[in-house]
């Protein structure tokens, strides 16, 4: 079993070779603008125009918590847009993260890495604006991941 490697960098800009599926948490409502996903939208706009479209086609789709959308960015990258928030706002429920969501997410982001032989890069997924806590997120990443033999890489982004 691999263990998580943790990098200072830029999780859109992984220094590995091989297939890579970059990953990040995605809200249920269809809005894309604030997080990660602007440095994603800053190097691709596929991901944020499959995501939208997927959203508007939510009524006869996957749409919804713990899915996953797998888009194609370049011939050996690919971009899991993972529904694992309920929302952005925190509020009477709490912080918009859904831990549930996010392990169902990253078991389809397994079987697909597994499928493509790749590596997984990411940030500290659901823990900025979704508000969730690393310590609750690392050990689904440990389970659904690493101990099927995912090389997974985590990002902490540098400060500007």
């Amino acid at each position: 079993m691999s263990e998580i490697a943790y990098v200072r960098g830029d999780a859109t800009v992984p220094s590995v070779k091989g297939v890579k599926v970059i990953a990040h948490v995605c809200n249920d409502i269809g809005g894309w603008g604030r997080g990660f996903v602007l440095a994603v939208s800053r190097r691709w706009p596929e991901p944020e125009a499959a995501y939208r479209a997927w959203h508007r086609g939510r009524a006869g789709n996957d749409f919804g918590l713990g899915a996953v959308q797998f888009v194609q960015v370049e011939p050996y990258v690919w971009v899991a847009n993972m529904i694992g928030q309920r929302g952005i706002r925190t509020g009477s429920k709490g912080v918009p993260v859904r831990y549930e969501a996010i392990d169902t997410a990253l078991a389809g982001l397994a079987d697909k890495a597994l499928e493509l032989g790749a590596s997984v890069h990411m940030p500290r997924i659901g823990c900025g604006l979704a508000g969730g806590k690393w310590s609750r997120i690392e050990p689904l990443i440990t389970e659904r991941l690493t101990k099927r033999g995912i090389e997974v890489t985590v990002y902490d982004h540098s400060a500007p």
